[in-house]
């Protein structure tokens, strides 16, 4: 369990302690964006995989045991998940470096502006929820909380690179989904979004959920 901790504070330390941050502003400054990139995506590729190796070989204590109503309520919280992941890959403004702030939000962004983000924290807290042991809980606490904090962090980036043009994209969208929407400062418009997502996002979900047990070695539904 000590590796286990000292894998997900790394990755922590990565993804919140530098990435976003004015520290991260400090190390470009003196390495430039592109060895700073590089560097940050091989840190980032050997924190991840010292995380799952910790996590796979980590002794751990079960908590609690997620009743069967509860992992029907997690699985079903999975398909949005997967539509929002999709629907990330199309015109994500704060996923590409500010590109296009200036322009009117459209898609997904009139939602929230942090699809992906929000995709992998409901990813972490149904995992987190539905295996209820100790391990899980740093393992996928750790994609949590990197999830979590990332979104003000991107937004706290963008605005000092892009001023003007973010504050009027930040007064048109919000974090929460839906957020815009219901203070009125946006509207949903669903074909803007395509078929493309939900489609798509539909289709993997059933898929996971039917092949989990032979991926994963454990099933996403107890049934019976």
């Amino acid at each position: 369990m000590t590796l286990l901790i000292l894998a997900a504070a790394l990755w922590l330390f990565i993804h919140i302690g530098i990435s976003g941050t004015k520290l991260r502003d400090a190390v470009v400054a003196r390495l430039g964006e592109g060895r700073f990139m590089i560097a940050f995506s091989v840190a980032s590729v050997v924190s991840i995989v010292l995380l799952v190796l910790a996590w796979q070989n980590a002794e751990t204590s079960f908590l609690w045991a997620a009743p069967p109503w509860l992992r029907w309520i997690l699985a079903l919280l999975m398909l949005p998940a997967f539509v929002l992941f999709m629907a990330s890959h199309k015109r994500n403004p704060t996923a590409v470096g500010g590109k296009g702030l200036g322009e009117e939000p459209r898609g997904i962004q009139r939602v929230t502006r942090h699809p992906m983000l929000w995709s992998f924290t409901i990813w972490a807290l149904v995992h987190l929820l539905g295996n209820g042991d100790t391990a899980s809980l740093v393992f996928f606490g750790a994609f949590l909380a990197t999830a979590l904090a990332g979104m003000p962090s991107i937004d706290a980036k963008l605005a000092r690179r892009h001023g003007a043009a973010w504050e009027g994209f930040a007064a048109r969208t919000s974090i929460v989904p839906f957020g815009a929407i219901l203070a009125g400062r946006n509207r949903l418009v669903l074909s803007e979004i395509g078929w493309m997502p939900p489609v798509v996002g539909l289709l993997l979900w059933a898929a996971l959920l039917h092949f989990h047990r032979g991926i994963f070695g454990v099933p996403a539904l107890i049934l019976g």
